[in-house]
C-alpha cells in the first residue's frame, strides 16, 4: 500500500509527538510493506508568525491532496491576542471544514495498567471505562454567526447555533454504524428541554435509529451525561452530540481514563481522508523537554491506519504494543508511578517501536 500523508507539526509539544508517531509508522510500513510518504504542514501559531495567518492556502492544499492527515497541536498563550479571525485553532476549523470531517470520534478507554491513574474510585474504574464519543464537528454554535455589538450603550454579544437535519441525520449514521461495531448502544446527548436545536436533533435521531433495530438507543440531557460520566462511565458504548457539548463532554471522559497525553481521535467525513490527532493542546510549558507523553499520538497515527487506510491489523499491532510498553512498566513523566521505569517522549517512541518489531 502507498499513502501520502500530510504531516501538521503545529505548536508547543507538536513536532516533538508528531516525530514519535512517524517513528511508528515507518516501522509498520517496513514490517507490513506499505510505502507512507510525508509532507510537512506550516499551520497554526506558526503560520501565523510566519506567513500572518494560522492556515496558510498552500498547506490547505496540501492537506486536500493528501491521502489522510496527522496533526500535533497548535495554539498557546504567545498567540492569545491576535486578531479573533487567525487565531490557531482556526487551522482546524478550516481544515475541518475544507475537508468535509463532520464526524470526530473520541475513545475513552482505559488502559487497566494505568487503572490507579484514574482520579474516579477504584470501585468505578473496576467496572470498564471503554466507550466512543461521537462528536458533531462542522456545525452549531462553533460556526454560526457571531457578532459584538452596542445596544443601549453596553455591549451585547451573540453567537448563533444552528442545526439543520442533514447534519443531524449524518453524525447520527456515523454514531449507530460505530455503536455496530462495538456493543450496539447509542446514547444521544442534548438539552431538549430547553433548546429548539436540541429538539430537532432528538426527533432526527431517532428517525435514523429505525435503520439500526438492533442498537439501542437512549436521551440523555447534556447535564446528566456529565453527571453519569464520572458515577458510571460503564454504562456508556457510543455517545453522540452536537459540536459543543461534545467538545466538552470529550474532555471529561479523557480524564477519567487516567492521562489526556494517552487519548487519540479522529475527525472523518463522506471520504477516506481524515484527521487524527491526539486530544491535548500544545502544552508549550513543556515544550522542547522532550518530556511530552507521544502515546496519544501514536494511538493517532494506529486510528489513521484503520479508518482511513482499512488496515485493521497494522491498529491493533500499535494497540498492543502500547498496552505491552505499559504492562512492563515504562511510564512518561505524566503517567509515572513509584516502581516504574521513566522514558523520556522519544524514549517511548523508541520502546513502542521494540515492541513492534518483537510482535
Amino acid at each position: 500500500m502507498k499513502k501520502h500523508i500530510a504531516v501538521v507539526p503545529g505548536d508547543g509539544i507538536g513536532p516533538e509527538i508528531v516525530k514519535e508517531a512517524i517513528k511508528v509508522l515507518d516501522c509498520i510500513a517496513e514490517k507490513y510493506d506499505h510505502e507512507f510518504t510525508y509532507t510537512h504542514v506550516i499551520a497554526g501559531g506558526c503560520a501565523i508568525d510566519q506567513f500572518g495567518k494560522s492556515l496558510p492556502e498552500e498547506s490547505l492544499q496540501q492537506c486536500l491532496n493528501s491521502d489522510s492527515v496527522l496533526l500535533g497541536a497548535v495554539g498557546g498563550p504567545k498567540w492569545d491576542d491576535v486578531d479573533p479571525s487567525i487565531r490557531p485553532e482556526k487551522a482546524l476549523l478550516g481544515i475541518r471544514k475544507e475537508l468535509g470531517l463532520y464526524a470526530n470520534l473520541r475513545p475513552a478507554k482505559i488502559f487497566p495498567q494505568l487503572a490507579d491513574a484514574s482520579p474516579l474510585r477504584q470501585d468505578i474504574v473496576a467496572k470498564g471505562i471503554d466507550f466512543m464519543v461521537v462528536r458533531e464537528l462542522i456545525g452549531g454554535v462553533y460556526f454560526g454567526e457571531k457578532k459584538t455589538e452596542e445596544i443601549n450603550g453596553e455591549l451585547v454579544a451573540s453567537d448563533h447555533m444552528n442545526y439543520a437535519e442533514h447534519e443531524i441525520r449524518r453524525i447520527a449514521h456515523t454514531a449507530f454504524q460505530t455503536a455496530c461495531k462495538r456493543h450496539h448502544k447509542v446514547i444521544s446527548v442534548d438539552k431538549a428541554n430547553v433548546l429548539d436545536t436540541s429538539r430537532l436533533w432528538r426527533k432526527v435521531v431517532h428517525e435514523v435509529a429505525k435503520e439500526y433495530p438492533d442498537v439501542e438507543v437512549a436521551d440523555m440531557l447534556v447535564d446528566n451525561t456529565a453527571m453519569q460520566i464520572v458515577k458510571n462511565p460503564a454504562q456508556f458504548d457510543v455517545v453522540v452530540t452536537e459540536n459543543m457539548f461534545g467538545d466538552i463532554l470529550s474532555d471529561e471522559a479523557s480524564m477519567i481514563t487516567g492521562s489526556i497525553g494517552l487519548i487519540p481521535s479522529a475527525s472523518l467525513g463522506d471520504s477516506k481522508r481524515g484527521m487524527y490527532e491526539p486530544i491535548h493542546g500544545s502544552a508549550p510549558d513543556i515544550a522542547g523537554q522532550n518530556i511530552a507523553n507521544p502515546i496519544g499520538t501514536i494511538l493517532a497515527a494506529g486510528m489513521m491506519l484503520k479508518y482511513a487506510f482499512d488496515l485493521d491489523t497494522e491498529y491493533a499491532q500499535i494497540e498492543k504494543a502500547v498496552e505491552d510498553v505499559l504492562a512492563d512498566g515504562y511510564r512518561t513523566s505524566d503517567i509515572m508511578e513509584d516502581g516504574k521505569k521513566h522514558l523520556s517522549c522519544s524514549e517511548m517512541g523508541d520502546k513502542i517501536v521494540e515492541y513492534l518489531n518483537k510482535a
